[in-house]
């Protein structure tokens, strides 16, 4: 009987070859695991953003195609509101330090509430002064004012502070040397600036008002509502000179054209 033929092997991929695609494959899933297991830093991929709308020239109104320090800075908007949203941070920790110190969590304490242009810290009256007086006799208050300084010093150069006292509707009594609540309120917001100043903060980006009663944030009733109207908060807001000016400037100019 006669013996068949093997019939001809087909040609394969070589063995090389596929040990190379197997390595290919292996390495492209080790480095998605890792871009999968990597953090992005917010901050800087806004300035990576920000420098490469620069190099392209693609800002608003731009025309030049060098990179300037100027259009730099216009170039990263999200940087400054990230710094404050960073000392925003930093007074709420410092705020939390504070009202563990203080008291020990009993009684009034400094809260931290938004505003529509900047943020409001406010600080109750029993933590800073005693009833009738506007010295400042408490040494962690003094070390939490020490603190804010510190922060505002840290704070974009257009934020300003405004200091603002208020009162209940009880006069300040026999025993007080001010004669009625607005010259508490005042003197209190005055002494808390003073403070601040010493600690370092630029008096031209500070200022101080008071308010008496006039402002309350509860009812006068009650001894609780009566406490929380006591009390001094400091306004943090961006500074808008320029466009005060051109507005002064247009209603001026209306008023010379009448």
């Amino acid at each position: 009987m006669a013996k068949k033929k093997c019939p001809e092997c087909e040609e394969c991929l070589p063995a090389w070859l596929a040990a190379f695609g197997d390595l290919m494959s292996l390495l492209l899933c080790f480095f998605v695991l890792l871009l999968s297991m990597s953090s992005m830093d917010a901050k800087k991929v806004s300035e990576a953003i920000g420098s490469l709308s620069g190099a392209m020239s693609v800002l608003e109104g731009g025309t030049k195609t060098e990179i300037s320090k100027q259009r730099i800075q216009e170039s990263t908007p999200i940087e400054s509101q990230d710094e404050t949203s960073e000392m925003v941070n930093k007074v709420t920790q410092a705020i939390i330090d504070a009202n563990e110190m203080m008291e020990k969590g009993h009684g009034p304490s400094i809260s931290l509430e938004e505003a529509q242009e900047g943020f409001v810290i406010e600080l109750p009256a029993a933590l800073l002064f005693k009833a009738g007086s506007a010295t400042i006799d408490n040494e962690d208050a003094l070390l939490f004012l020490k603190r804010v300084a510190l922060i505002i010093g840290e704070l974009p150069n257009n934020m300003e502070v405004s200091v603002q006292g208020h009162t209940d509707n009880q006069q300040p009594g026999q025993n007080s040397p001010f004669k009625d609540n607005w010259e508490l309120s005042t003197a209190r917001a005055i002494s808390v600036l003073q403070e601040l100043i010493l600690d370092g903060v630029d008096p031209k980006r500070i200022s101080a008002a008071g308010f008496a009663q006039y402002r309350p944030k509860a009812t006068n009733a009650t001894k609780s509502g009566r406490e929380k109207n006591r009390r001094v908060e400091l306004h943090f807001y961006g500074n808008k000179s320029d466009q005060k000016a051109k507005m002064k400037q247009t209603i001026l100019d209306k008023a010379t054209a009448q």
